[in-house]
């Protein structure tokens, strides 16, 4: 086996384990930064009360097959037409993405 495909392997075997380890972020700490943020139009908790909002319930997107850590992240930070444009620190994207996860349970 070459070198990088040795390497590439040995990468994968690392991440892997890191993806089984201990959740990052906060979810107190997220579910604060939802409330504070996000639910003007999103109803955030299991429950939702009330009318229903411009965006979709967290709920909702806790139980979609799609929804990882990663894929959260990833659309945390990048940019969207149909949301304001929050400029979220590493820390607070976690936090949020551990409190969503944690809808899914």
């Amino acid at each position: 086996m070459s070198r990088l495909v040795w390497l590439l392997v040995a990468f994968g075997v690392m991440m892997a384990g890191q993806a089984s380890a201990q959740p990052i972020g906060d979810p107190a700490a997220g579910r604060r930064l939802a409330e504070a943020w996000c639910s003007e139009c999103h109803a955030i908790t299991r429950t939702p009360s009330g009318a229903p909002r411009q965006g979709p319930d967290f709920i909702d997107v806790a139980r979609r097959p799609s929804t990882t850590p990663l894929s959260l992240n990833v659309f945390l930070r990048s940019n969207h037409d149909n949301m304001p444009n929050f400029i979220l620190q590493r820390d607070e994207a976690d936090d949020l993405v551990a409190y969503i996860m944690s809808l899914k349970e």
